[in-house]
């Protein structure tokens, strides 16, 4: 998840702490939504627009972005928007993009249209019923439109299900041309086999390398172009507040990319605490049974992209703040759990946040099972994991450690270039 808005989400003014870059470094503001205009294609009645083999109709105040023909623009989920076509690799996606609202992305289906049947042009999507599910996400495939639609919702699911009901196949329709995927997989090069050392490097359950992460998993020819610039790479397998579209990321993806030589850092994009910025959070009244809850869900989007057990999955809590004690008794409640029900379902349990808030609370804390390994963010500009004001070198010692040390910016590698956070990695991954 998680990052055109800061990865420390922005404080309230009223906070004197601002997380991830330390209490007295200024952060700069998160990047305000854009002005959300409904925009239509050519042909679209008012209100709608057509997308292949579907009429999706556009809510007053949505955006509507053609990422074919657009190929800077991101598929976000932490905006109001319909998203029509692949996001490719020029995308301009931020670094982090933390949090949901309602937005709808239909990308199209390799190959011809399935057959349409009469059951079908009946009204397939005008019964449909959106799920209730922790990631608050929702995917139909429409083999007989060329598209697979995926909705996103924040606090608002009967919104995202007026829309989802509102689509309509269409009688005719010329499919448009389908840009490639970007995700073929990378043949490895012939020649001599990997030394001894990288594959063990391979198998072991941490690793020393420099790290990126950003908002989507990029495709596998970016992470080819990539691969000699860096060894690990943070993906945001799910999550509440899982901020952008995640098209590539399969398992598939997963396998190729680790075949490749990458290390992985796993990371779940969940609820966030009370006294936080962002709308999907969890309470104090119910952080411990919610903590269990997003633990179990990881497991489930780790699994389905074949991250097996042992392996690590790191919580995102972005910033909080920390002074107020009802509040943080509240987060360590929700990460305790994480911790505890990860442990039980044989999972290796992380915990990603600011040093100066949820990664500090932690470590002061009494009564709280510490994750075991930790991720943090501290915007200084230092690529080390030891030595950090804020967070002793006794706690999480040794290779159980990776720093966040840059926020967003841009980075090109073979040709390619992507919007990431920078790391030192010290730690567990798989």
């Amino acid at each position: 998840m998680r990052h055109a808005v800061p990865l420390i989400g922005l404080l309230a003014a009223a906070a004197p702490v601002v997380a991830g870059a330390g209490p007295a470094a200024a952060r700069p503001p998160a990047d305000p939504p854009a002005p959300l205009t409904a925009r239509t294609g050519a042909g679209a009645r008012p209100g709608s627009v057509a997308y292949r083999g579907v009429r999706v109709p556009v809510p007053e105040g949505w955006e509507v972005v053609r990422l074919d023909r657009e190929p800077s623009r991101c598929a976000r989920f932490d905006r109001h928007a319909i998203y029509l076509g692949r996001q490719g690799d020029g995308a301009g996606c931020p670094a982090r993009a933390v949090g949901r609202t309602e937005a709808v992305h239909v990308e199209p289906l390799d190959g011809p249209p399935a057959r349409r049947t009469g059951a079908v042009r009946a009204g397939r999507l005008a019964r449909h019923s959106v799920p209730v599910t922790d990631g608050r996400e929702d995917v139909v495939p429409l083999p007989e439109a060329g598209v697979t639609i995926t909705g996103a919702y924040g606090t608002d699911r009967a919104a995202l299900e007026r829309v989802l009901r509102g689509t309509r196949l269409r009688a005719r329709w010329t499919a448009e041309p389908v840009p490639p995927r970007g995700d073929e997989p990378v043949p490895p090069k012939a020649g001599a086999p990997a030394p001894r050392s990288e594959v063990r490097a391979k198998t072991r359950t941490w690793v020393r390398a420099k790290g990126f992460d950003t908002c989507t998993a990029p495709s596998l020819k970016a992470m080819a172009a990539w691969r000699r610039a860096y060894g690990v790479a943070n993906i945001y397998i799910g999550g509440a507040s899982r901020g952008c579209a995640q098209p590539n990321l399969t398992r598939a993806w997963v396998r190729a990319v680790r075949g490749m030589g990458y290390r992985l850092i796993p990371t779940y994009v969940g609820l966030q605490a009370p006294c936080s910025r962002y709308k999907t959070r969890f309470t104090a009244q119910n952080a411990s049974a919610q903590g269990a809850r997003a633990a179990a869900d990881a497991v489930r989007d780790a699994r389905a992209l074949g991250i097996p057990r042992r392996k690590p999955i790191y919580f995102d809590i972005e910033a909080y703040r920390s002074r107020d004690t009802e509040c943080r008794r509240a987060v360590m409640r929700f990460l305790h759990s994480w911790t505890r029900k990860l442990k039980a379902k044989r999972y290796v349990p992380g915990v990603y946040s600011s040093v100066t808030s949820g990664i500090r609370d932690l470590g002061a804390a009494r009564g709280t099972a510490r994750p075991t390994a930790v991720w943090y963010a501290h915007w200084d500009g230092v690529p080390t994991v030891y030595g950090d004001r804020y967070l002793p070198d006794r706690w999480w010692p040794p290779h159980r450690r990776i720093k966040q040390y840059r926020g967003g910016h841009r980075e090109r590698h073979g040709g390619v270039t992507i919007n990431v956070d920078s790391n030192t990695v010290d730690g567990r991954v798989y």
